[in-house]
């Protein structure tokens, strides 16, 4: 997942509709001390991560001839070797098309409408935290994607760096962060609605469609699309929730880095 994607969703509820005014009241809490610094940390960390993954090596001719399909983890051998180049085109409809759900949503449902604000924050903060989480695991990961091994392709697209990133789907984290963010909202923006069983189906079924024509196309075998899903899907539910005003509760993000290692650091403080 490139930069652009990154921004796109962050910016998404921007760039559409205006803040409206009412006195609905919102099930949420956002402070500034809190939520400023989740959000400038995922986005720094999601920027670490994607420096890492530019700066990966592409794989020598001698490591690409000895990509073995029986190296490959059990679960995953089904899948190596495949490429579908359409597959990797279609996946990107239901992709960019999640990042509009949580803004469309927003806008049509009245009560999430005069709190947009708040709710775009939230967005933000789950789509840098999803983000920081793949990327810096696919610049830290060393996991041919399952096309390397596929001998019909060409040299160079088996060596290439990006084809070194397979750990774990971005396309599949980031698509379930948003729905399942959607959904969340809607749920607790609207508890006794009869539309809640058709949102988390919409919610759950969308990112399953990307992670299955990244499978398809070859570039994520199944567990990275799984891990994946899971990901996503706990961020999209655990932000909107650490922020509900239920919930006494602290929640603070930070680096965490040492020697070998760069990552992020989520602490939930329970307050008695």
């Amino acid at each position: 997942m490139k930069l652009k994607h990154l921004m796109l969703a962050s910016l998404t509820f921007l760039l559409v509709g205006n803040q409206a005014f009412s006195q609905s009241e919102s099930p949420y809490e956002t402070k500034f001390k809190n939520d400023g610094p989740a959000v400038v940390t995922g986005l720094g960390l999601s920027y670490l991560g994607l420096t890492l993954i530019k700066n990966k090596a592409a794989l020598s001719p001698a490591e690409v001839a000895s990509k073995n399909k029986d190296d490959v983890f059990f679960i995953d051998r089904f899948s190596a070797g495949t490429f579908r180049d359409k597959a990797d085109k279609q996946s990107y409809y239901p992709f960019y098309g999640s990042f509009a759900v949580a803004p469309i949503i927003a806008l049509i449902d009245g009560k999430q409408r005069s709190h947009y604000g708040q709710v775009s924050v939230m967005f933000i903060e789950t789509m840098s935290a999803a983000a920081a989480s793949f990327t810096i695991a696919a610049g830290l990961v060393k996991r041919s994607r399952p096309l390397v091994y596929n001998t019909s392709l060409p040299l160079g697209d088996r060596q290439d760096k990006d084809a070194q990133r397979s750990f774990f789907a971005g396309h599949t984290t980031a698509t379930a962060a948003a729905t399942f963010f959607a959904a969340k909202v809607f749920n607790d923006f609207n508890p006794d609605s009869k539309l809640k069983p058709y949102v988390w189906t919409a919610a759950a079924l969308v990112p399953a469609v990307v992670g299955y024509q990244r499978l398809r196309a070859g570039k994520h075998f199944l567990t990275d699309n799984l891990l994946g899903y899971a990901v996503g899907a706990g961020f999209g539910i655990l932000i909107p929730e650490l922020h509900k005003k239920t919930n006494k509760s602290g929640l603070s993000i930070a680096p965490v880095m040492g020697l070998n290692y760069q990552g992020l650091g989520m602490t939930y403080h329970i307050t008695k």
